[in-house]
This record gives C-alpha cells, structure tokens and sequence, in this order.
C-alpha cells in the first residue's frame, strides 16, 4: 500500500505541473485570473477559444512546420555525422583517442549559451541571417559530442567476432558500418537522436536571434512573443494553448517511439 500510494505520489507530483498548464489552456480568462485560483471550472468556465485564436489569428501551423523542419534537419546531420565517428573511436586504433573522448565530453559539458556571441558573429560574417542554416548548423554542433559519446558506447558492446567475420566476407569498413553495425543499434540511434531532437525543438536563444523574420520563427519564439490587448494583460490562456500544442508533438514522437526508446535505454544499462 505504501509503495501504491508513493508511485501516486510521484506521478501526481510529475504531471500536475502539466495537467495545471492543459486545464489553463481551456479555462476562460475570468476563471484563470480568479482568486483564489479554481482547480475544478465548471463547464461554463471551460472555452476553445485559446486554440481557436492560436490558430486563426497566428500562423501557428508554420511555426510547428519550422521547428519541425530545422529540429528534424539538426538531428539527421548530428546522427549522420556522429555516428561514422563514435564507431571510429570505439574500433578503430587512432592516435591520441583518449585526448579526442576527453575533448568530445567536455565539449558536451560545455554551456552551449557561452557560444552565443561566437556564433553571432559567424552567422554575420556568412550571411546566414533569417535563414534555417543558421539554426541547423548549431544545434547540429551542439548535439554531436552528446551523439557520439553515446553511440560509441554501444559500439563497444558489440561483439568483436561479426565485424571480424564480415571483413573476411569481403566487407569493406563502409559497408560494415552501414550494413550491419547500424541496424543493430537502431534503438540507441533512436534514443539519441530523440535527445537531440527535444534540444532543437525547445532551444529559445539562437532561435530568437538569428531568425526575425515572421515566417520563420520556431514555436518557442513565436509563444514568448504572444501579448495580450495591452502591455499591462499576461495573456496566460493563449500562451498556455501555444505551450500546450507546441508540446503535443513531442509527446507523439516519444509515445510513437517508446519501444525503441526503452530497448536503446535496457541495452544501455545492461552493457554498461
């Protein structure tokens, strides 16, 4: 009874924060801004006014469409460049390949806000203003240290004899990597590229300042930048639905790939 009641405790701990932000979402203005606050709205205080205005008053599709787009880009060069380098340091004898993992993990370590200004004048200097490279190129960057460290830890796992056996069959280190290596880790290249892509979804600074243009904000720059009738109203109902909404599709990416997600995660914990 008492372990019933803490696992009920924990996930009401976890999820209220959630649920109180989905129940602000519907509630009417005068019920959000009641005092004290009203955790059970009758139904004449519940409206689908919120998401009906995100949608029709803002371009709200467009901005799931660009973190979509710039976060799926992002993940796919991190994986796609990771993954040839996390094999490389966890098989092949490569001078100094204790220096590089330390380098890789402190680089991972790293707080990537530090860059800001860095990056800043790179984007200037190349032109990259108001354009999707210009979030895909960082959030790749940030992603790969995280991408290879992890992959290179299930490369270690693998036994050693198929890659013997498949390089006697004439496999070359190219076909070996792609043909039988990567789809024998498919669940942990899920994982990680999951991490990456919830990176990219949410990151708010570089979003915010190497993109301005309308069309191509993000979901994150486009839900801080909702204001109410007047400077002095905290539209808490449309920022709640924009939140709420911005978040339903990472919810569906993990529930659609939970069970690649909890193989990658075993198979982690068992090797390691």
């Amino acid at each position: 009874m008492a372990l019933v009641c803490g696992i009920v405790g924990l996930v009401v701990f976890c999820l209220a924060p959630v649920m109180w932000q989905v129940l602000t979402s519907f509630k009417v203005d005068t019920a959000i801004a009641r005092i004290p606050n009203i955790y059970l709205p009758s139904p004449t205080q519940l409206t689908f006014d919120h998401y009906i205005d995100l949608f029709s008053r803002r371009p709200f599709l467009l901005y799931v469409f660009n973190s979509l787009f710039v976060a799926a880009a992002a993940t796919l060069v991190a994986l796609a460049a990771g993954a040839p380098a996390a094999y490389a340091l966890a098989r092949l004898k490569i001078p100094g390949e204790r220096v590089l993992v330390a380098i890789v993990l402190i680089v991972t370590l790293f707080p990537y806000v530090l860059l800001f200004l860095g990056l800043f004048e790179v984007v200037k200097a190349l032109g990259l203003g108001n354009n999707y490279l210009a979030l895909i190129i960082p959030y790749a960057g940030k992603n790969l240290p995280l991408t290879i460290l992890v992959l290179r830890s299930f490369f270690q796992q693998l036994p050693k004899d198929l890659e013997d056996s498949a390089k006697m069959d004439g496999y070359s280190t190219v076909q070996l990597l792609t043909r039988i290596i990567l789809p024998m880790t498919v669940p942990a290249i899920v994982t990680t590229g999951i991490l990456a892509f919830i990176f990219a979804w949410n990151e708010f600074i570089f979003a915010l300042t190497f993109v301005t243009r309308e069309s191509m904000k993000t979901i994150p720059v486009a839900t801080a930048q909702i204001g109410g009738s007047s400077i002095f109203e905290i539209p808490y109902g449309p920022i709640a639905a924009a939140t709420v909404a911005g978040t339903l599709p990472l919810v569906l990416l993990v529930l659609f790939f939970q069970r690649r997600i909890v193989q990658g995660l075993t198979a982690g914990a068992v090797k390691g």
